[in-house]
């Protein structure tokens, strides 16, 4: 007796350019959209916008360089038909006080080390939570996400008695602790997102190799994280830089940043202008330059994170 069995049912056809159903030669969506905002109408609309948002800086940048009786008489777009009126005292003037110089001087000596710090902290625990196993891993991570939640305002008393107990109140030390506290919970969650998409076989691999997770972590992960890093690193920077909340209350005289000097000057706005111009000017130029310096790795991170 023969037992006949049912042949194999014929596979469905497989739709042309593969299983997504996408013809050959057939654009992505992602390629398409790049296709459109390469157009000469899309580039002249994002010159015309970023003319418009550089118009302030401009602005700033023109009022600082004319006295105070030409800014209360008149708007800084007149001093561009009459640029001969330009000039710059102001910025003589500024940088010959001391305690300008000297604030923006403690400016620096707080967002370089709290950005650092962050930056240098949060690679190395982004890195252990990512990859590393030890006990309550998940749970610490729970913990430093659920600091996210903490509002700045709510830690200012407490941190506050702390510092005055430690002696670290008024210092520039307590300033740049405070901003390293609450800029390394966002820090750690951002690398930590950003290392757990390194492919395993990568690590895999250096292991097999004989490196060590410190190897592993100085030339393989760094050089992989470098887009989001530095995008950490900008905003840090462009944070603590601009802060004045935090240095009003923990910076003391001689630590106050440009922030603090430039508020204690402001009488009436129009009585010192010629102050308070250049000194906003001279805060704003610097982290303009750290953006534009940085900004091929900033974009890196921001279309990598896209893609993922």
């Amino acid at each position: 007796m023969t037992v006949q069995t049912a042949a194999p049912r014929p596979a469905p056809p497989t739709p042309p350019g593969g299983p997504a159903g996408r013809a050959p030669g057939r654009p992505s969506p992602a390629a398409r959209l790049v296709a459109v905002l390469r157009g000469g109408l899309v580039q002249v609309l994002l010159t015309v916008v970023a003319l418009v948002w550089l118009t302030p800086t401009a602005g700033l940048f023109v009022s600082s360089l004319r006295d105070a009786d030409d800014n209360a008489g008149s708007g800084w777009w007149s001093a561009l038909v009459h640029p001969g009126s330009l000039t710059f005292d102001n910025y003589s003037a500024i940088l010959g006080d001391s305690g300008i110089t000297q604030a923006f001087w403690n400016t620096v000596l707080i967002s370089v080390p709290a950005t650092a710090a962050v930056v240098v902290l949060a690679a190395l625990a982004g890195y252990a939570f990512a990859w590393l196993e030890f006990p309550g891993r998940d749970w610490v991570f729970l913990v430093v996400v659920g600091m996210l939640v903490v509002p700045v305002q709510i830690g200012l008393l407490p941190v506050a008695r702390l510092f005055g107990a430690v002696g670290l109140f008024g210092t520039t030390a307590g300033v740049v602790l405070f901003h390293v506290a609450y800029g390394l919970p966002f820090a750690i969650f951002l690398l930590r997102n950003y290392f757990a998409e390194i492919p395993r076989e990568m690590l895999e691999a250096a292991r097999m190799d004989g490196g060590s997770e410190w190897t592993i972590f100085r030339k393989l992960v760094l050089p992989v994280g470098r887009p989001a890093i530095a995008s950490l690193a900008i905003f840090q920077f462009l944070w603590v830089w601009n802060d004045m909340l935090v240095a009003l209350i923990f910076a003391g005289s001689d630590a106050q940043p440009l922030t603090v000097a430039l508020q204690s000057q402001m009488r009436q706005f129009g009585a010192n202008i010629d102050v308070l111009a250049p000194g906003a000017f001279l805060s704003l130029i610097v982290p303009l330059a750290v953006f534009f310096a940085f900004q091929r790795h900033f974009v890196e991170g921001v279309m990598a994170g896209s893609v993922k």
